[in-house]
């Protein structure tokens, strides 16, 4: 239960800490968006708990396929004011695109 509530914390933390740096520092809080402070979480407290190397080797593998087919995520929000889209547009046209490729590699890929 403890253990639990640490990690939830913990999360909790970096996203507030991303949030609130990115709004002075916008490249500050891009720079931390892209280092893999959420795997890194994930890998440690997965380690602390079940201590299954295999396993964390399967879920790195995973997520070094899984992140650049995320990646067209970004694009619309990239480009929102060129395009016209608003910040809910942008996101949803985002969470499709990144749907479609990550959906594609599910259907196509290598089964497990």
């Amino acid at each position: 239960m403890w253990w639990t509530l640490a990690k939830a914390t913990i999360s909790a933390a970096v996203i507030v800490a991303v949030a609130e740096l990115s709004q002075r520092f916008p490249r500050l809080g891009a720079l931390l968006l892209t280092l893999p402070l959420v795997s890194i979480l994930a890998f440690v407290m997965s380690w602390q708990q079940q201590h299954d190397l295999p396993a964390i080797s399967r879920l790195a593998r995973e997520t070094l396929v899984l992140v650049p087919l995320g990646l067209p995520f970004f694009l619309p929000l990239a480009f929102a004011e060129r395009m016209g889209l608003s910040f809910w547009s942008a996101t949803a046209l985002g969470l499709v695109l990144a749907s479609f490729t990550i959906g594609a590699w599910f259907a196509f890929g290598p089964a497990e």
